[in-house]
């Protein structure tokens, strides 16, 4: 039996969703959709499809096509002291028990990649160092991209990873984290308006392991990142946080799948986004799984949306599906509004200029969840942009 459960809350200034439970309920279980290795098992998107259906797939078409281009983004790398970078082959990679790719774009990223970049953390290393990577475009690149991150038995680790300047590109990124692992991925997106970026994001996540996804989306054309989470073992806890600023004729989506599998495990997804511009559009799509075998599981997701002005368009769509009773808790929340006059008036009634409380209220809105990524760099540059961001608003 599958329960849909759903739990709304009313920040202050934001807006509850208001569709029906129909609207959240899709065609298939999540646990239904395809996953494969081979291409031919994934038609071409037409963008009736439930995973397409937010998608303009008409403009995505090159990225779509099963042919290799040879094309690589430039790499740079900054790997603290035990950390390994090698390479292995596709068929390597899927002899290790990978996840497959879940749609077309991920599946064609994987074929054509040429061969897949392999960071080893060594086990029980703490890193005092992130681990960097810093993948830039040139222009006119279509690029296929393949990565995998394996973090060793209780190791403690923290890897960015930054795209940045003009490229078409498509990629599946693996992290698996050992048992017992602590580790932290952040993906930065910065590239230029004109560049496209599809990739799926799968963590596996070992017993007792905690795993920290951060997604920053702030530049592209149109970026649609696909992160799944699944476990290995018991007490395995999962993070998915995010934060996105679209602008005008930016389309930026965000898919998450947490499939609970295994007893005893926790997940919290938290998203945020601003939106500014005609034709600004944002989409987040939450699927939670908990499966019958799951006992005990505890998962929570919420995704806020800030409208900055008018034309500006965010989708969200939180989905719970959960085949047994006997868990620790479960729910979600979505909330999509305006600038909360109130808190204006509040600001403004104390001398702040309009423009000033506006950004203050649009810094305070992001700041909750910025605090909660615990890496200083990374926050600090991500409040830089979005004051840059607001410049160009209020």
């Amino acid at each position: 039996m599958s329960l849909l459960a759903e739990k709304t809350t009313r920040p202050s200034g934001l807006v509850p969703h208001t569709d029906s439970v129909a609207a959240f309920v899709p065609d298939q279980s999540r646990a239904e959709r395809t996953r494969s290795y081979a291409v031919a098992d994934f038609p071409m998107p037409t963008g009736r499809e439930e995973d397409w259906r937010f998608t303009p797939v008409d403009r995505l078409r090159a990225l779509l096509r099963d042919e290799a281009t040879g094309a690589c983004l430039d790499w740079e790398e900054s790997l603290p002291a035990g950390v390994r970078l090698g390479t292995m082959s596709v068929a390597d990679w899927r002899a290790t028990g990978a996840p497959a790719p879940a749609d077309r774009a991920a599946a064609i990223a994987a074929s054509h990649s040429g061969g897949v970049a392999v960071i080893d953390i060594p086990a029980e290393a703490e890193l005092t160092e992130p681990v960097r990577l810093t993948l830039t475009g040139g222009e006119g690149q279509l690029v296929h991209g393949h990565l995998l991150i394996r973090a060793g038995r209780f190791s403690k680790a923290t890897v960015v990873l930054t795209h940045a300047g003009r490229a078409d590109y498509s990629e599946v990124a693996t992290i698996v984290a050992g048992d017992g692992a602590d580790l932290t991925v952040v993906s930065l997106q910065e590239w230029d308006d004109a560049s496209i970026h599809l990739g799926q994001h799968d963590v596996v996540i070992g017993r007792d392991a905690q795993v920290k996804h951060i997604a920053v989306t702030l530049g592209g054309g149109i970026v649609r990142l696909n992160t799944n989470a699944t476990y290995a073992g018991p007490g395995g806890s999962f993070d998915g946080l995010g934060v996105y600023f679209a602008d005008a004729g930016q389309h930026l989506e965000h898919r998450l799948f947490v499939d609970h599998a295994v007893a005893n495990c926790r997940s919290n997804v938290e998203y945020k986004g601003a939106l500014q511009g005609d034709s600004a559009r944002t989409v987040w799509v939450g699927d939670v799984l908990i499966r019958a075998a799951a006992e005990g599981t505890d998962t929570y997701e919420l995704n806020r949306n800030l409208l900055l002005s008018d034309g500006a368009r965010a989708d969200s769509i939180p989905n719970l599906e959960i085949e047994t009773g006997e868990i620790a808790g479960a729910g979600h929340a979505s909330a999509t509004g305006r600038f909360d006059d109130l808190q204006l008036f509040y600001l403004m009634a104390r001398g702040i200029p309009e423009t000033e409380a506006r950004r203050l209220v649009v810094r305070g809105f992001f700041a909750a969840l910025v605090s909660k990524i615990g890496i200083p760099e990374v926050i600090g540059h991500l409040m830089s942009a979005i004051d840059a961001e607001l410049e160009q608003t209020v």
